[in-house]
């Protein structure tokens, strides 16, 4: 996320993060003897939902995080963790973004409770003894989703997940951003939202670079996925072991292994210098997916009521 010099000579580029991410495939769930993707194309353009998942006596279990950030997120958040002893859990993101402010929100929710974050699909498998739960790393974080990642205490992204990230715009002239007209009320609510964003990846412990870097990236380009570098330099991992955020008892862990993917090493190291709740519009991803409900909606193309996006 760039600022741009100008608005003349860059228009509305330095637009980039903010609400619905677009899903994006994933494998299908089965209970057969082959493990595959929970996070189904499916249901990762659904609001996002949260399963806690078992894991004794390996490790002590997690949290899957699967879907869209919405207006609703925090608080169904708050149902799921009622009774439950969530402080320094483990939370397994595989999301294509959502709500900038309910990102946030939820994000600080996370930290509150001292979790520890990664980016994977959980699959269940069956075995003599029973129904198994793993996680494999072929799963995406884009847009927001790297902002909840960030939110963890200790982070790790292991090789074969795909982590991106793009600018926000405004959800209903995303679809043809160079063409379409803006006003003064439209700057002012992605300019305050890019304001609530940097103060939470600096709370967070972030860098500059990871707000430079998206929003660089303006939604008439391919989201830019993160290479093992920039993960790095934005700070975005703290750990290259996944038993950091798989803490286990034995020398099990359920994280599965894959093949490195091949970096992409085009980095923007210039830096950005309230996490308040929404007033009237709200901000979203420039690539938006199916209604999820809430005032954070997205539909099946980028076209949505006017507010920012960011992948």
């Amino acid at each position: 996320m760039r600022f741009v010099r100008s608005l003349k000579a860059r228009g509305w580029a330095l637009l980039g993060a903010t609400a619905f991410c677009l899903a994006l495939p994933g494998a299908i769930t089965t209970l057969g003897n082959s493990a595959h993707a929970g996070g189904t194309l499916e249901e990762r353009k659904l609001p996002m939902h949260f399963k806690w998942n078992a894991c004794q006596p390996d490790c002590r279990g997690w949290v899957s995080a699967v879907g869209i950030v919405t207006s609703d997120s925090p608080r169904e958040f708050d149902e799921f963790a009622k009774g439950r002893q969530l402080a320094g859990a483990t939370i397994v993101l595989d999301s294509s973004g959502g709500s900038v402010n309910d990102s946030i929100a939820l994000g600080r929710r996370f930290r509150g409770l001292g979790a520890l974050t990664t980016v994977g699909a959980t699959v269940r498998t069956q075995a003599p003894q029973g129904e198994r739960a793993s996680v494999t790393p072929e799963a995406h974080c884009e847009s927001m989703c790297v902002f909840l990642l960030l939110s963890g205490k200790t982070r790790y992204v292991p090789p074969g997940a795909h982590v991106r990230v793009h600018q926000i715009w405004m959800g209903d002239r995303a679809d043809d951003a160079k063409a379409a007209t803006y006003t003064a009320q439209d700057l002012m609510i992605v300019e305050r939202d890019i304001g609530r964003l940097a103060k939470f990846t600096f709370d967070m412990g972030g860098t500059g670079d990871l707000l430079s870097l998206a929003l660089s990236v303006p939604p008439w380009e391919d989201l830019h996925e993160m290479s093992r570098g920039e993960l790095r330099l934005t700070n975005l991992v703290t750990t290259d072991a996944v038993a950091d955020v798989f803490p286990q008892d034995n020398a099990t862990v359920p994280m599965a292994e894959a093949k490195p993917a091949k970096p992409q090493d085009r980095f923007v190291s210039s830096t950005v210098g309230g996490d308040a709740q929404p007033q009237g519009k709200s901000t979203k991803t420039a690539e938006a997916a199916a209604p999820t409900g809430g005032s954070a909606t997205a539909p099946a193309h980028p076209q949505q009521p006017a507010q920012p996006q960011q992948k």
